[in-house]
Formats: structure tokens, C-alpha cells, sequence
């Protein structure tokens, strides 16, 4: 089945069915936790302020189509406990042309799970809606105790997350290359069911806390009928003022970003959220309730995708913030210490081009396209912007970090705790479980760009574009 495009006339773009599922994904969770509307009205406010005050900013996006996805950008995330399930979500995914990117270990921030994200890779999609979907399968190997880890998989085991029509509809668009209109709809109403929130567990108390004690998360993917959607994400262009703007609105903000510091040249990704909210949950035995901590509301700001020395020295530089005292995050100057070690990240778009740090997508000027200097197609990329032949658009980072995905993860479990795992990567494993193999991020960044190059190089020398 085709990523992008209908393979035939009466079936409906991936893009299309991605973009109804998302908006009914959002219209779902703004009912089921009214304060994500409240998120979404404080984003579009920020949003455009930072336009307004920057319009350098908002021609830029403009130009690399970016303005245009801005309001429809968001992403989920949801955790899963077997490995059918992970691999019928790779299939359900496939319907809305979303395919499996990098993989993540959260086991070494102390949450046992690991994971990957659904997106589109083509850059036309990504255009038309980079709808993402942050899934983790749940390790239950890292539970030490044998009797409640045997518990969790016979509980697993017995349940089914997806409906009958929605497997149906999966099956039909992998045999036939796609859906019509109105399958298209079907199937979205059917694999919302899957994200949906249940107030009624799966297990009794007892059962509930032992497994809550073993760790949150754990009880957060087995006492449920499905893998509750546990945050949606909308982007923003200024988290720090989205940041301080929360508690005016209502919002308990967790007090830090995560991610990279604030920077003239944003790099990566930076997240935040409002804590997760208490919801009443009703136990299998007769009169049990209580309450369950997981469902929040997060921001990111997406900055430049950087390459694999940038990660280097991003990870590099990470690690001396977190290992100032052990504190990490929690650290009630951790902010300042991020800021100050990061001097040493190149904060010009020049300097990172230069330096090899980052991915830029390359096109010519209104210069380059009058047919200037038509011999200067072997030039470096560098040379020819100096002529001001081509210019260099920032390739926005459409992934996630390890580290800020556990801290968003931890911060809305409703404790303290910082369960400690050794690393336990174990990327050939979850692969396994996935049927297939997930792309590797980076790589796709280093094509678009390679691509691009490769165009305003043929164009310069003459040959067609």
C-alpha cells in the first residue's frame, strides 16, 4: 500500500484518512480531559504572538510550507503490553500511512518500557499532516517479582484492544491497497475505540496496587480494557511563554522543559506538560474504587534535526548537565546548569551548517532560479548561498528524545519514584515483537537533505530540476 497516495481511483490518500483520524483522536481527548482544549487555546495564543513578533520566523515558514501544518500538528502516545498488540497497531498505523521511527530505551530513566514512533517519512506528508504517535510496549521482564510478572501476562493475554470491524478494515485495506470515503470513516470510529479512556479496570484493587507498586506504568498498560491515548501534543512556537502562561489558564506546569535550553536557534525538541489528572476508576470487585493518575496534557517546541556528530554533542553536553550531582532534572537549578553547558552548541544556523550539526533542505533564490552562474553547480553548498545562488531551510526534527520522554513520562505518574533499571536495549527484540524493522531517523533526515542538494546542483548545471 501506497505511503502517501491511493493505489486506486475510488480509495482515499493515507494522508486524508491520518487527518480525519487525528482530528477525531483530538476531538475524543478535548471531551475526555476539557483541559487539552484549554492547552490547544493557549498554544494558538502564543503561536500567534511569536508570528506577529517575528516575521523573519513566519516568512520562513511559509516558504517551507511549515505555517500551514503548524495548527493541525500534534502528537499521542499510548503504551501497549504484548507484542500482538504492537504489531497490529504497526498495521493500523500502515492505513494512515504512518510507518515505525527510531528506537527508544526508557529502561535507563527507570521506565520499563521501550518503543518507537509512527509517522509519515515522505516529506509531502509530513506536509500535509505529521500526525505522531509516541508507542511503547511495556518490558515485563524488568517486574522482579515472578508471581505478579506471570499476573501481568495472563491478565494481558486475555484481552483484546481492538474491535472486530477495525481488524476487519485493516485486513481489507492491506488486501485491496486501500479504503473509500466511506470505509475511510468506519475505520477511524473503530480505531478510536482503541485510545478511548475506560473508567472500569480489568482487575480487582488488590491486584491494581501490587502492580502499581511494582511500578505506575506497569499498572497504567495492564488493569485496563485498552491502551488509553495519554496525552495529545500540540507544537508551539515559544514553550517557555506557553510555560508561563499554564497556571493564568488553570494548568499545573511541571516545572521544568524538557529537552535542550532556549536558544536563538531551536534544536531538537523541547516538551513540557500540565500534570497528569485524577480519575476515578471502578475495581472488578463489587464496591472497589479508587483513583488512576496518567492522562495529561503536553507541549513541545520542534527545533532544527540535528545530525549524528550534533547528537553527539547534544548527548555529550546532556550528560554533564544530569551528572552534576546526580540531581538531573529535579535539580532546583537545573535550568541554569543546562543554559551555561550548552554555550558550547554552535547557536547560528551558519555555524551549525558549517560544523556538519545540523540538516538543512536546500533550494535556489530567485537568484539561482534566473539562471545565474549555471557553471557553479560543483560548488559547495556554502559558496553557492554566499552568492546568494541557494538558500538553507532548517529541517524541523519530527522525533522524540529518551531522556525527555521518561522525565514527561515520570513527572505524570502520579509519584516520586525513580525506579532503576540497568540498560536493558534491546532493539532486535522489540523489532521482533513489531514485525518490521524501524526506520532510522537520522538517515531519513540525511537523504532530504542529500536530495535537495542533489536538485539545486542539477539545476545550476543546467539539467532539468
Amino acid at each position: 500500500m501506497s505511503a502517501t497516495h491511493p493505489t486506486h481511483s475510488r480509495f482515499i490518500s493515507t494522508n486524508d484518512i491520518r487527518t480525519r483520524f487525528s482530528r477525531a483522536m483530538s476531538e475524543m481527548y478535548r471531551q475526555e480531559v476539557p483541559q487539552y482544549g484549554t492547552l490547544i487555546d493557549l498554544v494558538a495564543d502564543v503561536n500567534a504572538v511569536a508570528l506577529q513578533a517575528d516575521p523573519e520566523l513566519r516568512q520562513r515558514m511559509a516558504r517551507s510550507g511549515e505555517l500551514e501544518r503548524l495548527d493541525v500538528e500534534r502528537h499521542g502516545a499510548i503504551r501497549v503490553g504484548t507484542a500482538e498488540e504492537l504489531a497490529t497497531l504497526r498495521r493500523l498505523f500502515a492505513v494512515m500511512g504512518m510507518e515505525p521511527v527510531g528506537y527508544y530505551d526508557l529502561s535507563v530513566a527507570g521506565v520499563p518500557v521501550h518503543s518507537t514512533a509512527f509517522r509519515p517519512v515522505h516529506d509531502d506528508a509530513l506536509l500535509a499532516n505529521p500526525f505522531r504517535v509516541f508507542t511503547s510496549l511495556l518490558r515485563l521482564e524488568l517486574i522482579a517479582d515472578a508471581a505478579l510478572r506471570e499476573q501481568a501476562t495472563e491478565i494481558l493475554r486475555r484481552r483484546r484492544i481492538f474491535t472486530p470491524r477495525a481488524l476487519e478494515l485493516i485486513d481489507q485495506a492491506e488486501r485491496d491497497g486501500g479504503l473509500d470515503s466511506q470505509d475511510a470513516d468506519t475505520f477511524v470510529q473503530q480505531a478510536l475505540g482503541t485510545f478511548r479512556w475506560h473508567g472500569d479496570a480489568t482487575v480487582d484493587a488488590i491486584t491494581y496496587d501490587a502492580l502499581q507498586k511494582a511500578h505506575r506504568l506497569v499498572a497504567d498498560v495492564v488493569c485496563f480494557k485498552g491502551p488509553h491515548i495519554n496525552h495529545l501534543t500540540p507544537r508551539t512556537l515559544d514553550i517557555d511563554t506557553a510555560q508561563d502562561g499554564m497556571p493564568a489558564r488553570g494548568m499545573d506546569a511541571k516545572d521544568v522543559v524538557e529537552g535542550p535550553p532556549r536558544r536563538a536557534c531551536p534544536i531538537l525538541l523541547r516538551q513540557t506538560s500540565f500534570k497528569a489528572l485524577k480519575e476515578d476508576v471502578r475495581f472488578t470487585d463489587a464496591d472497589s474504587a479508587g483513583a488512576h493518575t496518567a492522562r495529561f496534557g503536553e507541549i513541545e517546541q520542534r527545533g532544527v534535526a540535528l545530525t549524528r556528530k550534533g547528537r553527539a554533542l547534544y548527548d555529550e553536553l546532556l550528560a554533564q548537565v544530569r551528572s552534576m550531582d546526580n540531581a538531573g532534572s529535579a535539580a532546583p537549578d537545573y535550568a541554569q546548569r543546562l543554559q551555561q553547558v550548552f554555550t558550547q552548541f554552535p547557536d547560528t544556523h551558519e555555524a551549525l551548517r558549517q560544523q556538519g550539526l545540523a540538516f538543512y533542505r536546500y533550494r535556489l533564490t530567485q537568484q539561482g532560479l534566473a539562471g545565474a552562474a549555471r557553471t557553479a553547480g560543483h560548488e559547495d553548498m556554502e559558496a553557492l548561498i554566499a552568492q546568494g545562488l541557494v538558500q538553507a531551510e532548517p529541517i524541523t526534527y519530527e522525533d522524540f528524545l529518551p531522556v525527555s520522554a521518561a522525565g514527561i513520562f515520570q513527572s505524570n505518574l502520579g509519584g516520586d519514584e525513580q525506579k532503576q533499571y540497568q540498560a536493558h536495549a534491546a532493539q532486535q527484540v522489540f523489532e521482533g515483537a513489531l514485525g518490521a524493522r524501524v526506520h532510522d531517523e537520522i538517515a531519513l533526515y540525511e537523504s532530504t537533505q542529500q536530495q535537495t542538494q542533489a536538485r539545486v546542483r542539477e539545476a545550476l548545471a543546467g539539467a532539468p530540476a
